[in-house]
């Protein structure tokens, strides 16, 4: 979540006349996350979240991304619902971007991750894989193999040689090497410590879906194992990566070939976050309200997948 774009007060109470949610009371910019402008809006009916899509949300994703919600939303899941104007649509125009509200959701993001909240996630994330099964929307992964050496040429020129060679080597291998055939389906992708809401210790819901797509659901375990199973000198926490793992394999248990495919999934899903935080490092404008994540951190990641030689390692 971020600020991008202000939006005055004209332009919000013009917004708010498609809707029956009330009249706006305050209307605060959020300035953790990087690729859309988020606001918590209050009014005299309740409390809601504003997002006015940017970067890169192509227009055209924004179906499914709200979509997805509505129906993760109904089979149980603990999303953000998307608000439906008078209409009965729940995507329209702010300020000149394409924007929506959403319901607001209790709790908050833990800064700290502990042993005790990676059950609730490998719960949680399986219980999404599941709902998201007849869900008939269809997104690739844009950010899959296929997109990580356009990526990489928008910023190569900011790393040293040593890195730009162990970078291309790297997705060398993945072109070559990734898996085929895996189960698939919807998953988040971007499952991240600040996308996880905790309420008295309980998780109590889960936001930003505008990576979700469809691919392959154990790329979804791999993405959870490095958010959540690091410590913060980026030593890897094998207790933290069991708790997760086997939660999640009691709600939707893993394949053998799933099970195999973790370290390269894992070790995958290191380079894209590596990838897509040094583009944002490089790219994003100074004068943004936003925290620029560091990119080192998912190459240390990304050298402890490479290390793994059985899945021992991930505590399983």
């Amino acid at each position: 979540m971020a600020v991008y774009t202000e939006v005055s007060d004209a332009e919000l109470e013009a917004f708010l006349g498609d809707y029956e949610i009330g009249t706006a009371q305050s209307f605060k910019g959020i300035a953790e996350g990087v690729e859309n402008t988020n606001y918590v809006l209050t009014t005299d009916k309740g409390q809601y979240m504003v997002t006015l899509y940017e970067k890169r949300v192509d227009p055209k994703d924004l179906p499914f991304f709200l979509g997805l919600m509505d129906h993760l939303a109904g089979r149980g899941i603990n999303c953000p619902r998307p608000i439906h104007g008078r209409d009965g649509n729940a995507l329209r125009s702010l300020a000149g971007k394409p924007a929506a509200i959403t319901s607001f959701l209790q709790g908050m993001w833990p800064r700290r991750m502990t042993v005790q909240h990676c059950g609730p996630i490998g719960e949680a994330l399986a219980r999404l894989h599941l709902a998201g099964r007849d869900f008939a929307l269809k997104r690739p992964n844009a950010l899959s193999v296929a997109g990580w050496r356009p990526l990489y040429d928008g910023c190569r020129g900011q790393v040293d040689a040593a890195l730009d060679s162990e970078l291309g080597g790297e997705i060398d291998f993945f072109e070559k090497n990734w898996p085929r055939g895996l189960p698939a389906g919807v998953i988040h992708a971007d499952l991240f410590n600040d996308n996880v809401f905790f309420l008295n210790d309980k998780l109590s819901g889960l936001i930003d879906f505008y990576f979700a797509c469809n691919d392959f659901l154990a790329y979804d375990v791999a993405i959870c194992l490095n958010a959540w199973c690091f410590e913060s000198d980026n030593a890897f926490n094998a207790t933290k990566a069991r708790a997760l793992l086997q939660a999640y394999d009691k709600v939707r248990p893993l394949t053998a070939d799933e099970r195999a495919a973790l370290p390269i999934l894992a070790r995958g899903s290191a380079l894209r976050f590596m990838l897509t935080r040094l583009y944002d490092w490089v790219h994003t404008p100074k004068d943004a309200l936003v925290k620029r994540k560091d990119p080192k951190e998912y190459l240390a990641k990304l050298r402890f997948h490479r290390s793994v030689r059985s899945l021992t390692d991930y505590g399983l």
